[in-house]
């Protein structure tokens, strides 16, 4: 990506000096132009009324390549489409802004923009501080105008980005441009097979495959959703101008809900004037799944079914998904006190109904879709059933209530497929209301007894794979393999969750937690017992069937917050299975923190064959380095080998790591570590899944996901794959439908390249080097920033992290605890 730079505000000229544009690669096809824009006669008439007053508007359409509305180009060029849509979107901008501030503002704004593009250009002092005397001579009020209107420009910039990059990837999958190293699933099929690799251990290898794609709050999005709704149409409404062949009036419309919306973005405030709770926090992630994921999957999947067809293997089996999804919103406390045990069931709920909303519109359109009458002996049976047990005149009045789309009717056993599709709507609608009764204090409504709603995704399952298999039966098998199967394969990848919740919370609450409980039965303080005589108990007690958490346990708040969050824990397992994923503990240093864990988890009500996997997360240099050695100790343990049953997740973390010891020594930390992990899980027999910590920056293990995924040690992977999508990159990587599709592409084709044809291991040479270099930068870090007393003045002074604190873009309060 370039660096950013001060665009021109209409000009299509080539600036001298500029960064020269990408060589347009022209595809090995023609297609129809639209004709020309400056000779269609509707186009000047048809323009919207912005674009009458303001030739910028109209010269940044008619002169454009992408967006004038002629239909979609077979070349592409990332540079021009960017500058493209930066004049289109900021002349709209200007416009408004003149319109709505006067023109005395609008002189202002347009001045210092003059000023700060000839400052980029020059370099100049003189214009340096011609650009300074003239900010120094605005009022407050004018300074607090302009910053909001270079923020709208640059939030806008972002617009163009996001734009650029979809164009760019559809042009690639179009084959216009070259896409360079294969970032496709398609493609790493076939550098796979070129390499030698078997075609029978590629299928094995992807339909075993499992990423896992987690969604975090922090670090947050600072935009407001309501901004990020007027951003997402403005991108929208460019990728329409490029696609499609428009007629003068159609253009016209898309530019008039472009200005709508960048108006309503400008004069939005941009502030959040109350900090989210983390229930918003997930209602916000969950819209990406109402807006892409949740559509998007299927067709992702079909384009996988298709590549492997083309090298002669069968589609993905339908009762497995390559991908997952997880979230950490409202289930991550560590640092964040407003994430409770009630603040966790809710988030649950609210994830139960987004699902069963979207499960239910797929189902009325099912109905539509499945009006054979032709099925199986068995099948029919299944419907005469459930119409046997049907009263015409009951089932229409309380369809006819419920306001369903259609077929309010009891349906005929000629359409024995709808008979079944009709049970299994009024089953979601049950199980909505069910949901939205418990979250009005109701909290009998999900009884686990009660077969009039869904509790599990394969009581949702099983009625969709007996109307496929049937439709397979009597050859109607291109009908089995249309939108039904898309549902089937919706289900088994996001089941009533949408996404597995998370539970994150910090070692030492824990151990306090454990302390309270030994204290109370006079075996004295957990806390000041050394990691042997805290394994040996935990162990112990474990083993055995004695209750420990008494009634009248005396204990802080705090402590009463953790039980109450295993007790929710085993609660929601009980009446909502599946919805939650791993037990993560930060901070985790010794084997004992995680038997702790098992065991509060079971002491407060959970069975089992319910207990939440436990990950520990090891997130410090010396943490990292000795992180296997605590894995040892758990794998020696027989009771918590057979537990696991073959299984352990591993976090690691970049953020933390990086703080601590500087990003080289925390890199080559977090690679050694990974490989020692994984040799200590195989001399075990256990599989070891590592959870990637990582973000968007690069002081997060920021970075191009497929070469990041493509650069862990060999044999670290194997098919198994977490990672954290935090805060903003969410809308960069699930903000648009192309994009969508891409991330998941991505993450796929690195996960199976890396599992079959890994990088090779560096040499002992490169190792030793490694270690020297990380050896002296930690030192020099550490000395910096841990022994200088100048550097946190300065660190304050020089970084707005005050200031960010104070706004109200997340949820946590801005102090962490000192040692987080």
């Amino acid at each position: 990506r370039r660096p950013l730079r001060v665009p021109r505000l209409s000009s299509r000229a080539q600036r001298p000096g500029a960064t020269p544009a990408r060589t347009q690669v022209p595809a090995q096809r023609t297609t129809t132009r639209g004709s020309d824009p400056a000779r269609d006669p509707n186009f000047r008439f048809a323009m919207p009324k912005q674009a009458i007053k303001d030739e910028a508007i109209k010269d940044a359409v008619v002169g454009s390549q992408y967006l004038a509305g002629t239909g979609e180009s077979t070349t592409f060029d990332h540079h021009q489409v960017l500058q493209e849509s930066d004049d289109l979107i900021r002349a709209l901008f200007f416009s408004i802004v003149k319109e709505t501030t006067g023109t005395e503002f609008f002189q202002s704004l347009k001045e210092v923009y003059d000023l700060s593009e000839k400052f980029h250009e020059t370099q100049a002092q003189s214009d340096f501080d011609a650009l300074t005397t003239k900010l120094g001579s605005l009022t407050n009020e004018e300074t607090m105008m302009l910053a909001s209107a270079f923020s709208n420009v640059l939030n806008l910039h972002n617009v163009s980005e996001h734009v650029a990059s979809a164009m760019e990837e559809r042009h690639a999958r179009l084959d216009d441009i070259p896409r360079g190293p294969a970032k496709t699933t398609n493609g790493a099929i076939k550098g796979l097979v070129a390499k030698g690799i078997s075609k029978e251990a590629i299928y094995k290898a992807i339909t075993e495959q499992e990423v896992d794609l987690v969604l975090t709050a922090h670090p947050t999005q600072a935009l407001r959703r309501s901004m990020l709704k007027n951003f997402g149409t403005v991108r929208q409404k460019l990728l329409d101008l490029q696609r499609a062949r428009l007629s003068g009036y159609e253009r016209a419309e898309l530019l008039d809900s472009m200005a709508s919306a960048i108006q309503s973005a400008w004069r939005t405030d941009e502030i959040r004037r109350t900090p989210p709770k983390p229930q918003d926090e997930m209602r916000a992630g969950l819209s990406y799944f109402n807006e892409t994921v949740f559509e998007g999957l299927p067709k992702f999947c079909r384009r996988i079914d298709s590549a492997l067809i083309n090298q002669g293997l069968p589609r993905i089996p339908m009762e497995h998904s390559i991908m997952r999804f997880s979230s950490w919103m409202g289930g991550d406390r560590d640092g964040n006190p407003f994430v409770t045990a009630t603040c966790t069931r809710d988030v649950v709920y609210l994830a139960r109904i987004t699902a069963v909303n979207l499960y239910f519109k797929a189902i009325q359109d099912l109905i539509f879709s499945l009006s054979m009458w032709r099925c199986t002996d068995a099948f029919r049976e299944r419907a005469r059933l459930l119409h046997e047990r049907e009263t015409a005149e009951h089932v229409y009045e309380m369809r006819k209530q419920r306001n369903y789309a259609d077929f309010w009717r009891s349906l005929p056993m000629e359409e024995p497929y709808r008979v079944v599709l009709a049970e299994v709507r009024d089953k979601l609608y049950n199980t909505r209301e069910a949901l939205q009764a418990v979250i009005m204090g109701k909290a009998e409504a999900l009884d686990p007894a009660d077969d009039s709603i869904f509790r599990d995704k394969n009581h949702l399952l099983e009625p969709l794979m007996a109307c496929h298999q049937s439709l397979i039966e009597v050859g109607d098998g291109t009908v089995a393999d249309g939108s039904l199967l898309d549902l089937i394969r919706q289900v088994n990848c996001f089941g009533l969750s949408l996404v597995k919740l998370d539970i994150r919370q910090e070692s030492d609450r824990h151990a306090d937690a454990v302390d309270a409980i030994t204290r109370h039965i006079g075996l004295g303080s957990y806390n000041e017992w050394d990691e042997e005589k805290k394994t040996e108990w935990l162990v112990s007690e474990l083993k055995s069937k004695r209750p420990l958490v008494a009634p009248d346990l005396e204990c802080t708040d705090d402590v009463r917050e953790v039980l109450d969050t295993f007790k929710m824990i085993a609660h929601l397992q009980e009446v909502c299975p599946g919805s939650l994923g791993t037990y993560v503990i930060s901070m985790a240093t010794v084997a004992s923190d995680v038997l702790a864990v098992v065991l509060l988890q079971r002491e407060m009500g959970g069975k089992m064959d319910q207990l939440l996997r436990v990950a520990p997360l090891f997130e410090r240099l010396d943490d990292l380095n000795e992180g296997p050695n605590q894995l040892r100790r758990l794998f020696s343990i027989p009771w918590y080998h057979e537990l696991i049953a073959g299984h352990q997740e591993v976090m690691i973390g970049y953020s933390d790591s990086g703080k601590d010891a500087g990003r080289m020594a925390a890199a080559w930390a977090l690679y050694e570590g990974q490989e020692n992990a994984t040799k200590v899980a195989d001399e075990f027999g256990v599989k070891l899944t590592l959870f990637h910590g990582r973000g968007g920056t690069v002081g997060r293990g920021g970075g191009p996901s497929h070469l990041a995924i493509l650069s862990q040690p060999p044999a670290t992977i194997n098919g198994r794959l977490r990672v954290t999508v935090q805060g903003e990159v969410i809308e960069q990587n699930f903000g648009e439908h192309e994009n969508c599709f891409h991330t998941l592409d991505l993450y796929t084709a690195a996960t199976l390249e890396h599992s079959l044809a890994p990088p090779l291991a560096p040499s002992d040479e490169w190792r030793g080097a490694m270690a020297t270099m990380s050896e002296v930068s930690c030192e020099r870090y550490r000395e910096i920033v841990f022994k200088t007393p100048e550097f946190n003045p300065y660190f304050l002074q020089a970084t707005p992290g005050q200031e960010l604190g104070a706004l109200n873009i997340g949820s946590p309060p801005p102090p962490r605890p000192s040692n987080t």
